[in-house]
């Protein structure tokens, strides 16, 4: 690769950077601001609810067109972007920030490893298994992570899954209004289970500044700058890129929540990192 190459990948790289770095950022803030006042379901919430109208606007929705067919495209995928909100919010209850997102990860992994048919792509999976079973609370260190969380953060991984497969569907149906509609939706789904808490928050100025910031950095941004990323970045370089998000939700866990890892649960994110990064360079062009 050239000097010039480079040059021309680095801004986008930043941009893919600081997306990976808001979302964490964003969770340790709900999980240190939000959770006390409205629970993880409230803070879940207040997530969706609040960033849907900025995206809504942004995205000018109302301009938006729909077919029948269309609208059952973004409607699972809202619901599925809801349901990976939520249970992920449940899983940081008790999880590390870095071990639910390890968890988390597997979704995308499986998706992209589904057809993988080579031997190196097996090394992946392998990888990817180990990671995931040194997570899981069985045997002698199952005493260092709640299982309760684990389920909620594997409800996450699969969520994320479908929102891969529908949310390509959703986008082909609605182009980029997709992301705002499906948003919208996702916010419908997790209002029942905490809307009633998050109403609470209108009433303390400090709390709704902190919600609408929560919004921002883990779905506005994030969206964002990822598609500005992923426009000017091939596939194989966003994907190992992208690799890196566990690392930096285990840094972000460690410095603002002063979460701390075992050495087993820091080797099961390495693995899963690996397992996603590997993938994501050997993958061939589709």
């Amino acid at each position: 690769m050239t000097a010039g190459s480079w040059r021309g990948r680095l801004g986008p790289l930043l941009l893919l950077l600081v997306a990976m770095g808001c979302f964490p950022i964003g969770a340790a803030l709900a999980a240190d601001s939000l959770f006390p006042a409205v629970g993880a379901s409230g803070a879940a919430a207040l997530r969706l609810a609040l960033a849907a109208p900025i995206l809504l606007v942004a995205a000018r929705a109302w301009r938006l067109r729909l077919s029948a067919s269309s609208w059952r495209h973004v409607l699972r995928y809202g619901v599925v972007l809801g349901a990976m909100n939520l249970c992920f919010y449940l899983a940081i209850r008790t999880l590390p920030l870095g071990v639910a997102v390890a968890i988390e990860f597997t979704g995308p992994l499986s998706v992209a490893l589904w057809h993988s048919r080579r031997p190196l792509d097996y090394v992946w999976v392998v990888l990817a298994v180990l990671g995931l079973a040194l997570l899981l609370p069985l045997g002698e260190h199952a005493a260092h992570l709640d299982p309760v969380g684990v389920m909620f953060a594997l409800g996450a991984a699969l969520s994320w899954a479908l929102y891969i497969v529908w949310g390509r569907q959703a986008g082909l149906a609605a182009g980029e209004g997709s992301v705002a509609l499906g948003m919208a939706v996702g916010a419908l789904v997790v209002l029942p289970f905490g809307g009633a808490a998050a109403i609470g928050v209108l009433q303390s100025p400090a709390l709704l500044a902190t919600a609408v910031a929560v919004a921002v950095l883990s779905n506005v941004l994030p969206y964002t700058l990822e598609m500005r990323a992923l426009t000017r970045l091939p596939a194989r370089v966003f994907g190992v890129s992208m690799s890196l998000e566990p690392a930096l939700a285990a840094i972000v866990g460690f410095i603002w929540l002063s979460e701390q890892l075992v050495p087993l649960h820091l080797l099961a994110i390495v693995a899963i990192i690996t397992a996603s990064a590997g993938a994501a360079l050997t993958a061939r062009p589709s």
